[in-house]
């Protein structure tokens, strides 16, 4: 009797720890999903703030491919900042395991 009710219990635990897997991997991907929208909008930001810069004070005439570059340039600022606040992200994870 209590050796089936062991079992019973042992294959309720295995199923929450299934379930808790199963939500565990749900979590990771939407964590995924979040960041790749925030990186998104980021970029976006990045256009926005860039073409309302050359925007001010400007009114007809526009360099497109000036203000490409400066485009281009703001993303690659965003970029190195974004992998800056992963590593230390990845430096406070590190040192908080061990």
């Amino acid at each position: 009797q209590n050796e089936k009710e062991l079992q019973d219990v042992v294959k309720q635990q295995e199923e929450k720890m299934l379930q808790l897997i199963d939500k565990s991997g749900e979590v990771t991907r939407l964590k995924a999903e979040v960041s790749q929208l925030k990186r998104s909008l980021q970029r976006a930001e990045t256009e926005a703030k860039v073409l309302w810069e050359e925007m001010r004070g400007k009114e007809h005439q526009v360099d497109t491919a000036y203000v490409q570059e400066r485009v281009m340039l703001r993303r690659e600022v965003d970029k190195l900042r974004l992998l800056l606040v992963e590593k230390e992200d990845e430096n406070l994870r590190l040192t908080d395991k061990y």
